[in-house]
């Protein structure tokens, strides 16, 4: 991806663990590498296509001065946030944060952090058996949007479908969307987790009843496998109320072990003649194709 470098940028600012620093203060440096697409600006010399590094530079200086960090870590993770939350165009950013006036006792030219974020995309699958399950589904959907780190946020429409796993209990509704996120997989977890908590789901029986369950089925192309979080889905490609949804939302996208698209997956289920799915909700009255593709 095309680049704008911001390069030994000065900002006298109040970071560091020792009161001294916050009341005397020091000299920073930042450099930033902003990951963007410069295709449409280069080609009509037009500064709305692009990204004003003077703005930049401006925001840096404001975020830097206007707080004070213990470390220089929280300093640059809060400065890469705000840039890529304040220029839409930014897709990532490479931020490194100089301190060549650290306080260490013993001679060196430079101390720095240095960090790369940027947006990710992410596929939610969404869940409940309930009360009200299309209200629990919108609070899901609607605490995403709210998150300051989440956008881009859109939903499928809403299926009915048979409890999953053998659990006698109530049919569910269910959902998928996708969102552009600032989040690390593991803090979305928690995001998702705090919202099911917020519907007051208890994780009593595995499989059982529940007013909200969100599940984070892609997260970019990451494949990981951990006792708390295992992306992709393990059981995706056995869940119809999962893949109906989430054809809606991107019926190509890919599987990153199998290879394999939504699509394709939801068609090998349906030649086995599974699924869980009965109907969809009358809340919806758009018509569909046969994968429940919006048309």
């Amino acid at each position: 991806m095309d680049q704008i470098r911001i390069k030994g940028l000065e900002i006298y600012a109040r970071h560091g663990v020792y009161e001294e620093e916050k009341k005397m203060g020091q000299r920073f440096q930042v450099d930033a590498a902003l990951h963007m697409d410069t295709r449409r600006a280069g080609r009509s010399d037009d500064l709305e296509a692009s990204t004003d590094y003077g703005a930049v530079c401006r925001r840096l200086e404001e975020v830097l001065t206007g707080n004070c960090y213990n470390l220089i870590e929280a300093a640059a993770e809060y400065a890469a946030q705000d840039i890529l939350l304040s220029f839409p165009l930014v897709e990532k950013v490479t931020l490194e944060l100089h301190k060549p006036q650290a306080p260490i006792p013993l001679p060196f030219s430079d101390v720095s952090v240095r960090i790369d974020r940027g947006w990710h995309t992410a596929y939610i699958a969404l869940g409940s058996n309930m009360g009200d399950r299309a209200a629990w589904l919108e609070l899901g959907r609607s605490g995403l949007e709210k998150h300051p780190a989440c956008r881009d946020v859109k939903m499928a429409s809403l299926y009915g479908s048979l409890p999953y796993g053998g659990v006698e209990q109530e049919d569910f509704v269910n959902s998928a969307l996708s969102l552009r996120t600032l989040l690390s997989p593991y803090e979305l977890l928690d995001v998702l987790h705090g919202l099911e908590r917020e519907a007051g789901r208890e994780r009593l029986v595995r499989w059982g009843p529940r007013t909200l369950d969100l599940d984070l089925i892609f997260y970019d192309d990451l494949v990981l496998d951990d006792p708390r979080l295992t992306i992709p889905h393990p059981d995706l490609e056995n869940r119809d109320f999962v893949l109906l949804p989430l054809c809606e939302l991107a019926p190509a996208y890919r599987h990153p072990l199998t290879r394999k698209t939504v699509r394709q997956m939801l068609d090998e289920l349906r030649d086995r003649g599974e699924g869980q799915v009965t109907d969809r909700k009358a809340s919806d009255l758009q018509k569909t194709d046969g994968y429940g593709a919006r048309r």
